[in-house]
């Protein structure tokens, strides 16, 4: 039986860490895999749940997170050589970009068979200044050298990837979109929407419209306040705004909620009346979450495959979005969502104004996203993909 270890940089809520544990679960028995991680941020939810319900036990790299810190990044590296001196993996499968720089190297300096990269998203642009980001580019084309397939999690991705920044030769790239248990979202929407309403004290005629991700600048919570004060200007419609999720932005995203006017509580603070944005922090009842919406938002300025979006057409919940990274391969224009360039807020505001004001046209996008979303990113589909790529790279050596 042929080994695979799989490595992400940290546990965190997110798509990266549902599909590196279905690949985990579910390529058995045809494989053996070994799931490494590294920490988690402090500011970010756990998603160690995910990996106990399905009876998983991976292994934790101690000086591997997030950030770059040269001393602890060469610990790591170390840890994982050993590790894969011990497991003697046939694949090794990486997970965005810290463990993606130190396990291909580890992996590399060990003579592993096959090493598979999975962008789940890139920072090539928006995150840094344009020497880091230069620096980061050249990285990635280094390690392009010693990687025997990339994995894009969007056609849009592999675009940017391949042949915008040119990491690799087109040739050595793969397209494998996310997959996610999705059924969930279908399953007794009525009652978990009452539920949900009920809990934050929200009537039935309230447009309920969520945004759900980490609180970082990445993600342009900006824009969604922004928004939320347009709305304001230009609907007497009655809506409620919820930010789901937590971060190192919070302080600033509250503060400017408070300079444009618009009347916010945080959890646990959800008695109070007449508000017109809660702020959740995180929730593990994502389920729950989008069947009390009525329309799911994203802002960010960069993206991989959002995984609020897939969930949110599966529950079947309008979209409204900026237009970046691999969106527009899981959103379709005009009949799952409504986007808007990065650079054009006004779309954005009247996009967000048009779904609040017209409930024919959200229940529209709802259904059509609902029935795109659960035949495309099932896990199900996911790991027969990877399946096949590793024994098609398999048989080559």
């Amino acid at each position: 039986m042929p080994k695979v270890l799989r490595i992400i940089n940290r546990l965190n809520l997110g798509g990266p860490t549902l599909n590196v544990a279905y690949l985990t679960k579910y390529l058995e028995p045809e494989f053996e895999t070994m799931l490494l991680s590294g920490q988690k941020d402090e500011t970010e939810a756990s998603s160690e749940f995910i990996i106990r319900d399905l009876g998983l036990e991976p292994q934790y790299i101690s000086s591997m997170y997030r950030s770059i810190n040269p001393l602890k990044d060469v610990f790591a590296y170390f840890e994982i050589k050993r590790i894969i001196k011990e497991f003697k993996p046939d694949v090794v499968h990486t997970h965005a970009a810290k463990s993606g720089a130190l396990g291909r190297l580890a992996a590399s300096r060990a003579g592993v068979p096959v090493i598979v990269h999975t962008f789940h998203g890139h920072v090539f642009h928006s995150y840094f200044g344009r020497l880091k980001s230069w620096v980061f580019i050249q990285i990635e084309r280094y390690l392009a050298k010693k990687t025997t397939k990339i994995v894009t999690i969007s056609a849009a991705q592999r675009h940017e990837i391949a042949e915008i920044f040119k990491i690799a030769p087109l040739s050595k790239f793969t397209i494998v979109p996310l997959g996610f248990d999705l059924d969930r979202f279908q399953v007794n929407q009525a009652s978990k929407r009452e539920s949900f309403r009920k809990e934050f004290n929200v009537d039935v005629e309230t447009v309920c419209i969520g945004i759900i991700g980490r609180l970082v600048p990445i993600k342009n919570h900006t824009l969604f306040l922004r928004a939320l004060k347009f709305l304001n200007d230009n609907t007497i419609k009655k809506y409620c705004a919820f930010i789901v999720g937590d971060g190192e932005s919070r302080n600033e995203i509250e503060h400017l909620a408070t300079e444009l006017g618009i009347k916010h509580i945080a959890v646990p603070d959800v008695k109070q009346q007449d508000t017109q944005l809660i702020f959740t922090s995180w929730r593990r009842d994502i389920d729950f979450v989008n069947a009390g919406m009525d329309i799911i938002a994203l802002t960010s300025l960069n993206e991989g495959t959002p995984v609020s979006l897939i969930e949110a057409q599966a529950a079947n919940r309008a979209i409204v979005s900026t237009k970046v990274g691999g969106i527009s391969d899981i959103a379709k224009e005009g009949e799952t969502a409504l986007l808007s360039d990065i650079n054009d807020e006004e779309a954005f505001f009247k996009n967000l104004l048009r779904l609040v004001e017209d409930a024919n046209l959200r229940q529209k996008l709802g259904e059509n996203g609902s029935e795109f979303v659960m035949a495309a990113f099932s896990y199900q589909r996911l790991v027969k993909d990877i399946r096949l790529l590793y024994q098609q790279l398999l048989s080559k050596n």
